[in-house]
């Protein structure tokens, strides 16, 4: 069933929503910026195997009497001179909007470019706060990845090239023309861990200081898709991708409402310094910080608990206690590594930018006082 959501942004969820790309671009003019990952390459030389959606795109914006000027050479190496170049690319079309389609990296880059080129401004200027709230290009989401903890923030993190560490950048709240999330685009190579990553972030967003009723409406319904989820994950069936995509849509919008946590902003450090995907960072974290959790929110972690399958114990406390073992188990199940260890990570390499993350903002939401000690005890955790 698709779903529609009448806010701003407005948000389209289901199958073959990508056909309304062109109705929505063309409220904000006739030539449109695409920036895309290369695994949805329009060139059939460079990837072969590829679904070739970033024609289809390119044919959805024509056929609405658009210019799509694209730009599809986002990859996993790629940096944030990415941004800038697409910034060039847009600006010298004249371009009156910009789509990101794809995963994390497409749709951060497309979300900086569109901040810095009304501005004329670079990726560094843009890190150290040169930020105009009520100058910025249109910009639509197409995730391929299901929406991310930051997605409807009012800021989100991207890696400083100067020193691979994290920097918050603000975000307009009406940056987003529309979020287009089309279950078909989803590609599940690694399921498991991505459901883990979605579920984590949910919970850390629903035991936070800023959680009210709102948010735990949004992401208790979350956590109960979540986990239908993982019990899935490792042979998705029919429906996985569309239970996914309004799973991780909640998941975000709950997450606006509340706060993330200091998992996801280690996750996004963590693989800023070492290319370690997040969602794997995530995957080895989640029963790291679940078991601080357990004391800061017994009764939202004993509903987790519950959720997973741990027997209802004699009392809440009891049964919140269980959580973090019953993660591991799941994992375990999932073969989901909980640490890091094969990666042969140095402690040194990661601890500046640990640290630099819990300096971030919104880590003064967490339920429980993130100390430099308390952030350095879960890197050992996590990787010796």
């Amino acid at each position: 069933m698709d779903i529609s959501f009448k806010f701003d942004p407005e948000v389209h969820i289901g199958a073959n929503t990508l056909s309304m790309a062109g109705t929505i671009a063309a409220r904000h003019g006739s030539r449109i910026m695409v920036a895309a990952d290369d695994e949805l390459d329009a060139n059939p030389g460079r990837n072969p195997g590829n679904s070739q959606t970033v024609n289809r795109l390119k044919e959805i914006l024509e056929d609405s009497g658009l210019e799509a000027i694209i730009f599809d050479g986002i990859d996993k190496n790629s940096s944030v001179e990415t941004a800038e170049n697409i910034v060039e690319l847009a600006r010298a079309a004249h371009c009156d909007a910009i789509i990101g389609i794809g995963g994390h990296k497409a749709q951060v880059y497309a979300r900086m470019a569109a901040l810095m080129a009304p501005m004329r401004i670079t990726a560094f200027e843009l890190f150290d706060g040169r930020v105009f709230q009520n100058k910025f290009l249109p910009f639509i989401s197409i995730p391929a990845k299901g929406t991310s903890v930051f997605s409807f923030t009012e800021y989100f993190l991207a890696a400083d090239p100067r020193n691979r560490m994290l920097k918050s950048i603000p975000s307009p709240g009406n940056l987003y023309s529309a979020v287009i999330i089309d279950c078909n685009l989803f590609n599940f190579a690694a399921p498991s861990a991505l459901v883990l990553e979605g579920l984590f972030t949910t919970v850390e967003a629903y035991c936070s200081a800023r959680a009210n009723f709102f948010s735990d409406s949004l992401l208790e319904r979350a956590l109960t898709l979540f986990v239908k989820l993982l019990k899935n994950s490792a042979n998705p069936q029919t429906g996985f991708a569309e239970t996914f995509a309004q799973a991780s849509f909640l998941a975000s919008f709950g997450c606006s409402l509340s706060s993330p946590g200091i998992g996801a902003a280690l996750s996004a450090a963590i693989a800023a310094r070492t290319q370690v995907a997040v969602s794997l960072c995530s995957a080895a974290l989640f029963p790291i910080i679940a078991q601080r959790l357990i004391s800061a929110r017994p009764e939202k972690m004993a509903r987790l608990a519950s959720l997973l399958g741990a027997p209802k114990a004699a009392t809440v406390a009891d049964t919140a206690k269980s959580a973090a073992d019953v993660i591991r188990r799941n994992m375990e199940t999932l073969n989901v590594p909980s640490a890091l260890k094969e990666y042969n990570i140095s402690l040194d390499r990661i601890t500046a930018a640990a640290e630099t993350a819990r300096n971030l903002d919104f880590i003064a939401n967490s339920p429980w006082p993130v100390s430099e000690e308390d952030v350095f005890n879960i890197l050992k955790e996590l990787i010796l």
